[in-house]
């Protein structure tokens, strides 16, 4: 959520911001500070209506006084709903808006992505390549239609191999965060209130990516970000506490809604796949420092398992609606001729800590909101395909990563 105090004050640069993100017709500042106006000019009012009832009530009850109080209790009544109308157009309007993009995020799609580091180059096979399904499916390491069975698209089992490369996926994952002692290992809850889902950002909008429970009230999570998040919501940290560095395994769930393109079967969307999450609690000058060191993390982890990828620094209208910047690490996977994102690393500044009222003492004694950043460090599902088609040999087998050696066993699967 926005500071609606800057908004007040910067009008024009904050919409100039807004603009890098959205269309102009969806933009109503306006209406926002008209609401806030009023918001503003009937809170005082209320008050006054309440300090005047609570000192008549004081006095010695006569006719006059419960006439006198009668009708200021319907004045009252009549003014908290009107406030509270207002209250709730003013928090959805502003809760409505993204985040202001940083001053180096470039605005527009997709198409204003740009390549900042490239790992390695693409390889070149001398046989032709399969891909990461049919890999899988002819060493037995994947079974793609019985999970369908049991669960519908969009799901598979690991198995023998399989099952041994992903729990290695996060044994490699866990250990190199465990290296950095300031990073606390946390496993959350899979379960979160509507609240939770507000705070992390992806409610209102992605209520339709979520899986909800039968009565609506809880929603699988759709990444660890969002526990997180949420984990020192309605807090005052102290600052000498700062930064508070946590990373957590969790199995991740999401709808994918929509049409798969061909080459994206397998592994590469689905339904349910595991991530390690980092995320930093900082204090605002810290903010960007703390984003350059997630990113080096998670570049890291896709080095040490040799694996071609490109750094790409998203344009405004790609970033997630909560992050004022973020840098996505997108692997190559040979098969489709292209990349995939396998980690996220991102910025909300204040943006989620005023929706989680998640704030620091400084040594004046003023209560400052905390900035907020997560990375994937790493997701399991991209970074496993990419593994299988990298490594995959021509006759059939794959090279085990050297990192992932010492957790699987074996230096090739199907061997």
């Amino acid at each position: 959520m926005l500071d609606i105090k800057l908004i007040r004050e910067k009008t024009k640069e904050v919409e100039a911001a807004l603009l890098k993100r959205m269309d102009k017709k969806d933009l109503d500042l306006k209406k926002i500070l008209k609401l806030d106006e009023e918001r503003r000019e009937l809170l005082p009012k209320l008050e006054e209506l309440q300090a005047e009832r609570n000192k008549s009530s004081k006095t010695k009850p006569d006719a006059k006084t419960i006439e006198k109080m009668k009708k200021l209790g319907k004045e009252i009544k009549d003014l908290e709903t009107k406030v509270l109308k207002v209250e709730t157009d003013f928090t959805e309007a502003l809760a409505a808006l993204p985040n202001i993009p940083a001053e180096d995020v470039v605005a527009g799609d997709k198409e204003n992505n740009k390549v900042i580091k490239s790992f390695k180059d693409q390889i070149e096979f001398d046989f032709e390549v399969k891909n990461h399904v049919d890999i899988a499916t002819d060493l037995n390491i994947i079974d793609y239609p019985r999970a369908a069975k049991m669960s519908g698209a969009g799901f598979w089992v690991y198995v023998g191999d399989g099952a041994l490369l992903e729990w290695a996926l996060l044994n490699y994952f866990v250990d190199f965060h465990r290296s950095h002692p300031e990073y606390k290992f946390m496993i959350p809850p899979f379960l979160l209130s509507e609240k939770s889902a507000y705070i992390s950002g992806h409610l209102p909008k992605f209520r339709e990516d979520l899986f909800w429970t039968e009565e609506g009230k809880l929603c699988l999570n759709a990444t660890s970000e969002m526990m997180l998040g949420n984990y020192h919501r309605e807090e005052i940290l102290a600052e000498e506490d700062l930064p508070l560095k946590y990373f957590a395994f969790s199995t991740c769930f999401r709808r994918e809604a929509g049409a798969y393109r061909t080459e994206e079967r397998g592994m590469v969307r689905g339904h349910q796949f595991n991530k390690i999450e980092m995320f930093h609690f900082t204090k605002p000058d810290d903010s960007w420092s703390a984003f350059d060191e997630l990113l080096s993390y998670a570049e890291q982890l896709v080095e040490g398992l040799d694996l071609h990828y490109n750094t790409v620094q998203l344009a405004a209208r790609d970033c997630s609606a909560a992050m004022a910047k973020t840098v996505d690490l997108e692997v190559w996977i040979p098969s489709m001729g292209g990349y995939k994102e396998v980690s996220s690393v991102s910025n909300a500044l204040d943006y989620q800590a005023r929706r989680g009222d998640v704030r620091f003492k400084d040594t004046d004694g003023k209560n400052k909101f905390v900035h907020t950043l997560n990375a994937s460090g790493l997701a399991t599902s991209r970074i496993l395909p990419a593994i299988l088609e990298q490594n995959q040999q021509s006759d059939g087998t794959v090279l085990v990563p050297k990192v992932l050696q010492k957790y699987m066993g074996k230096k090739v699967i199907g061997k």
